[in-house]
């Protein structure tokens, strides 16, 4: 599997999860307010600069799109939908 061009594919790192300032706890599909889903880069396409595999991301959480292979499930995002390195 190689990255095309401009595009970028990734995992997602999954928090279990987070408390609210009442303390209830809140699974991660329940956070909401949480525009960015944090990932780990698997490939870059040829196009994309200043990115490395295994970097971890901060990305667009309606950014890209999920594929398949081999029982994995990747999401394939473009370089513009990230929005910090760590």
């Amino acid at each position: 599997m190689e990255a095309v061009g401009k595009y970028i594919v990734i995992t997602e790192t999954k928090d279990v999860s987070s408390k609210t300032k009442g303390g209830l706890l809140l699974a991660e599909g329940q956070r909401e307010d949480i525009r960015y889903r944090k990932g780990t880069i698997i490939k870059v396409g040829s196009d994309v600069k200043g990115i490395s595999v295994n970097d971890n991301i901060y990305y667009d959480r309606h950014a890209g799109f999920y594929v398949e292979v081999n029982g994995e499930v990747y999401i394939v995002i473009k370089d513009t939908d990230i929005v910090i390195i760590l």
